[in-house]
């Protein structure tokens, strides 16, 4: 039981609504507990030491008066007590009922509405997570039932997703991949949609696509990518994407560097990327009005090449 806490001690102006406002959605997102009217609480650390320390500028700074103080729990029961007030048991249970319950209409939802919903139960969890101060069982069983969840949605979605491979990635020289057939699952999302761009842009202009119903299709002369067993494919953290930009000797370009950060957070998760919601939505908009999958690249190479070039302009003009 951690037996040190850090308080907030506030008294705000009557008046100043926003500022009010401010600092309740402020103390409501740390996730501190209420001891009672403008005194909050949290486990002692040095991020929490921090985040009432601005907290305390802020509402100085609004007209009000704010004291960040450190206190002992005086007894057992009393650092109990205080340990009570985080407990997130209830509201772990209410998420792992909504994921039970869209694990459960995985087959029945659009594809559009199940991204949407998937990445609101992630946002959420992670949310949850961070102002998570003492896991419990609930809060490890939401996380795993989230984990099985994410797995059914990637094989509905994207049947077949490549495991890594835990390889160097080897430096290739681009005149032995030229007018080559390269081959991939169909109806591709980020990653495969990025990859065939950037190898008919920087790899092979000439390059001709075949999408695989199964991977197993795959033509013998053809240049497997994104799937398991192909030439290029996941390896380590790394996504196919980066892995042809490695192999080829483009992972130094800042602007295809950039999108690779989107590609990769699109399709594995990582940092979040500003841009990445906006492609997202683009191609999900495509995926839905493009008859085949050549088209859906024909389509999406002119946005990527707009990233592209956007990204090279930003570059030029630092």
């Amino acid at each position: 039981m951690n037996p040190v806490w850090r308080i907030l001690v506030v008294t705000m102006p009557t008046a100043n609504s926003t500022a009010r406002m401010r600092l309740w959605r402020a103390i409501k997102g740390l996730g501190c507990g209420v001891l009672r009217d403008g005194v909050y609480l949290l486990p002692d650390s040095a991020g929490a030491d921090s985040s009432l320390a601005a907290l305390a500028d802020d509402v100085i700074g609004a007209g009000g008066q704010a004291h960040v103080l450190q206190i002992a729990a005086s007894t057992d029961d009393q650092a109990a007590q205080f340990a009570a007030m985080f407990d997130r048991s209830p509201e772990f249970a209410d998420l792992a009922k909504e994921i039970a319950t869209v694990h459960a209409r995985v087959k029945k939802l659009g594809e559009a509405d199940l991204r949407k919903r998937m990445k609101s139960l992630r946002s959420r969890l992670d949310a949850l997570q961070a102002i998570d101060f003492f896991p419990s069982d609930a809060s490890t069983g939401t996380a795993l039932a989230m984990t099985r969840l994410e797995a059914t949605v990637t094989e509905r979605l994207s049947p077949g997703e490549p495991h890594p491979q835990q390889r160097s990635v080897a430096r290739l020289d681009p005149a032995d991949y030229q007018r080559r057939t390269w081959a991939t699952r169909r109806r591709p999302w980020v990653d495969r949609i990025a990859s065939a761009w950037l190898i008919k842009r920087f790899i092979d202009p000439r390059a001709r696509f075949v999408w695989l119903a199964k991977p197993k299709d795959c033509p013998r002369d053809a240049i497997g990518f994104d799937f398991d067993g192909a030439e290029f494919s996941h390896v380590g953290d790394l996504v196919t994407f980066e892995v042809l930009a490695a192999s080829f000797g483009l992972d130094e370009d800042v602007p295809l560097r950039r999108i690779a950060a989107i590609v990769h957070f699109l399709d594995v998760g990582g940092a979040p990327v500003p841009e990445a919601a906006g492609l997202e939505r683009l191609i999900l908009g495509l995926q839905r009005i493009c008859e085949d999958d050549d088209q859906l690249l024909t389509q999406a190479r002119m946005l990527l090449d707009g990233f592209y070039e956007a990204f090279k302009t930003e570059e030029t003009s630092q």
